[in-house]
């Protein structure tokens, strides 16, 4: 599914030396590499502030730690999604409200969000799924309208634009009042272990994130918040360091492959290509930077969608289904108050997804052989 190997060659000499120079060093937590990054991830955003962390997940949890939010609060979020998203809500007593997502563009669905408000709702957790930008101007008009956080979850969308109606240009992670990511190794960013910051144009948010994700230090040995212990280390740092001025390449690279995966598609009907334009339809708009295709996920119809799986696979051909059970039908987020009839979309896309190979190294055969077998499937 992706190809590590080969976008390490590109990088072989810079990130061997700069390993070797962080273990020749010793300043393995918290030294001069982790601190250059910092600064160099919040210049590419164009945010005030970037906070290492330790992974993606908790990023996520000291975002909702450093919000103040409280058990029992609500946090709307969506049903199609990795399962890190509810878990921290979880994790930290407050109460996950899973909601639909829409069927274009596999987002957050607005008007479910709009349903789902209740007067104990105090956050959104946008999620900008397989790296395309959620519709942050409805979801921070509904946050300003109810007086809401939001709290983007940007660990599939580093590096896409969001274009706001008023046509202002603003990269994910920095639209809502704190962002998170992950740089798991499979990431478009993704470092040689585990990884993940947090975003903020907030001063006094992120002071206050500082402390938390450093046992709630800012004085050693005094604590003066509830902390966790969640570091980036310099090894890390030095890897994304090494790749983050590649990005936009390595983003764009991945949008040629969409490209090329959808117009071999376009043909046949019972294969949807996903949109690459936010909120709109079925096209990849050639001056929208909004996806970044951290998946490349098709919708097959009147198909065995499992079969399909298993005839990839019979040809050595990776792929993925992202994601196969809801999560508001997994055993530890069951909750009473949910309606099947609220989940059409997710119930769906459960049954009809599939993710292709996404990644830089993709090339014209490996694009040819892999659409010419889906294709042989699907009728």
């Amino acid at each position: 599914m992706v190809d590590l190997k080969g976008q390490y060659e590109q990088i072989k000499e810079q990130v061997n030396t700069s390993i070797l120079n962080v273990i020749e060093s010793t300043a393995f937590i918290n030294g001069p590499e982790v601190h250059a990054f910092q600064a160099e991830l919040e210049a590419y955003l164009a945010v005030k502030h970037v906070i290492p962390c330790a992974n993606g997940t908790d990023a996520l949890q000291i975002a909702m730690m450093g919000l103040g939010l409280k058990p029992g609060d609500e946090v709307i979020t969506a049903d199609f999604t990795f399962a890190a998203t509810v878990e921290v809500i979880a994790l930290l007593q407050l109460t996950p409200v899973l909601v639909d997502v829409d069927p274009v563009n596999f987002n957050i669905d607005i008007e479910a969000i709009k349903n789902a408000i209740t007067p104990r709702t105090k956050a959104i957790v946008p999620v900008h799924l397989f790296g395309l930008a959620a519709n942050m101007d409805a979801i921070m008009e509904l946050a300003a309208e109810h007086n809401l956080y939001v709290i983007e979850d940007n660990a599939q969308g580093i590096g896409a634009t969001y274009t706001s109606k008023n046509g202002v240009k603003t990269k994910t992670g920095a639209i809502g009042h704190v962002g998170s990511t992950s740089f798991f190794p499979s990431k478009n960013l993704g470092c040689y272990g585990d990884g993940g910051a947090i975003f903020t144009n907030d001063d006094d948010l992120a002071h206050t994130i500082r402390g938390i994700v450093n046992h709630g230090m800012y004085k050693r040995y005094h604590h003066d918040v509830v902390g966790v212990n969640s570091r980036l280390d310099s090894i890390q740092a030095t890897v994304l360091r090494a790749k983050l001025p590649h990005l936009d390449t390595y983003n764009s690279k991945r949008k040629e492959a969409a490209r090329k995966y959808s117009k071999a598609f376009s043909e046949n009907k019972n294969i949807i290509t996903p949109t690459g334009v936010c909120n709109s339809g079925n096209t990849i708009c050639d001056t929208c930077d909004c996806h970044v295709f951290h998946q490349y996920t098709l919708v097959v119809k009147n198909t065995d969608r499992d079969g399909l799986v298993q005839h990839l696979q019979a040809h050595d051909i990776p792929c993925g289904v992202y994601y196969p059970i809801p999560l508001h039908a997994q055993k530890a987020y069951k909750d009473a108050r949910y309606n099947e009839a609220d989940f059409t979309v997710t119930n769906q896309l459960v049954q009809e997804c599939i993710s292709l190979p996404m990644h830089t190294e993709l090339d014209d055969e490996q694009i040819a052989f892999i659409t010419g077998k889906v294709l042989e499937f699907v009728g």
